[in-house]
Formats: structure tokens, C-alpha cells, sequence
């Protein structure tokens, strides 16, 4: 084909066509991970939220449950938007704590509700996948770690952030598996005087590395008010 004089060939049309098609996607993409633009990490309905919960989680705790929207800066530095399953009455304290990490540029791996299929073994929610994958977590049904008991996690009143940057740590165990905790090289990690840290134990929340027994680096939470 030939227009003014010049010959235009197949492969001219398939660089154009390329272009049209390819450009605006990375254009696009490249706009995304910012306030007005998160990534997009979980936006679960009700439904998905608690999908496959256990049997035995009682319907008043069950109905306690809210999921909370907020955006977070990410270990790619970028802003991402996630969802977290807690007791609705901690849905304020949790926003704010989430507005001072962003603030300050606390990198969060991800923040998915447990229920997500990458998070289960045999169809149940696992605690352990979660934390593997670096996941902030909040309600879970199951007992505390190493105890018969429920933790505080079964009635959506405790939160973990950063597992593999924040173990937990009793003895020779750490959990979870290949976790290390490196507060002065690691940007993820959290210590007593960090403003997320400081904030959390401002709303009246137990920080797990403040406990002489064992510590648990990763885990916050705020027992019910009777």
C-alpha cells in the first residue's frame, strides 16, 4: 500500500496497532499505587469475607464482624487498598492506626481477609499460609498459638502485621517459618517507639513485643470491655 509517495507495510500497521492497543494500558498502569489510584489487593464481598468459616464460630461472634477498607503503602512502595475482617467496634481504631502507617510510609506486604483461597489448607482457613505470605490478618476462628484456648484473633479483636518481619518468638520456635526480626534494617519491622506501635497502645491495644513470656512482634490486640 502506498500513500503520498511512500509505501506503508504490513508490519508498520502491526507496530500501530500495537501501540493503540498497548500504550494506554501502561499508561494506565503506570497511574496506578497512588491515593487516588490504589492497587487494588482485596475487595471481597460479605459473602467471600467469610466463606468456608468454621462450623463452630457462634453466630454473636460471627455477626460482630465487619470488614474495613484501607489504603496502606506497600513493600513496592506504592499505594495499595485492602481489606481487614475485625469487631466492628474496632473499625475506628483500625482506620486510625492505618492513616499513621500510610502517614508515615510503613510498608504493609498485603492486607487480605484469611478467607482467601491462597490462605486455606483442605478448605480451612490457615493461619499459617497467611503469615508464610507475609499477610496482615485480623479475624480468624481458631485457638491461640501453642494453647487450647481461643486467641483473641477468634473474636476479631487482635490484628497481626507483617508476620515475616515481626515473629513470634518463644524459645528456639519462630513463627513464622523463615521469619527474621531486623528492626534496624528492616523498614517493615515494628518496635517499641514506632508511631504505629505508639498509636495502637494510645487506643488502649496490647503490642505482642511488649510481653516478657514469649514475643509475638507481629500481633496487637484489645481484649472486649465488660
Amino acid at each position: 500500500m502506498r500513500a503520498h509517495g511512500f509505501f506503508l507495510s504490513p508490519l508498520f500497521f502491526w507496530i500501530m496497532l500495537v501501540t493503540i492497543t498497548i500504550c494506554p494500558l501502561l499508561f494506565a498502569q503506570a497511574l496506578m499505587g497512588t491515593f487516588d489510584n490504589p492497587i487494588i489487593d482485596s475487595k471481597m464481598s460479605q459473602e467471600e469475607a467469610f466463606d468456608g468459616l468454621d462450623e463452630q464460630c457462634p453466630a454473636e461472634i460471627r455477626n460482630r464482624q465487619k470488614r474495613v477498607t484501607v489504603k496502606y503503602v506497600a513493600s513496592d512502595k506504592k499505594i495499595h487498598q485492602g481489606q481487614l475482617v475485625i469487631d466492628g467496634d474496632l473499625e475506628n481504631d483500625i482506620k486510625t492506626v492505618f492513616d499513621i502507617a500510610l502517614k508515615e510510609g510503613f510498608p504493609i506486604h498485603s492486607l487480605i481477609p484469611i478467607s482467601d483461597k491462597r490462605f486455606r489448607k483442605e478448605g480451612r482457613w490457615d493461619d499459617d499460609l497467611s503469615m508464610e505470605a507475609n499477610n496482615t490478618s485480623g479475624f480468624n476462628y481458631r485457638l491461640i498459638t501453642g494453647g487450647s484456648g481461643l486467641s483473641k484473633h477468634a473474636y476479631g479483636r487482635a490484628i497481626d502485621i507483617n508476620p515475616l518481619q515481626n515473629p513470634y518468638i518463644k524459645g528456639s520456635l519462630i513463627l513464622p517459618k523463615g521469619a527474621v526480626y531486623n528492626p534496624e534494617t528492616d523498614g517493615g519491622a515494628l518496635t517499641a517507639d514506632h508511631p504505629v506501635v505508639q498509636t495502637f497502645l494510645r487506643l488502649g491495644w496490647e503490642w505482642g513485643g511488649n510481653w516478657t513470656r514469649l514475643k509475638d512482634y507481629q500481633h496487637f490486640e484489645k481484649p472486649l470491655q465488660q
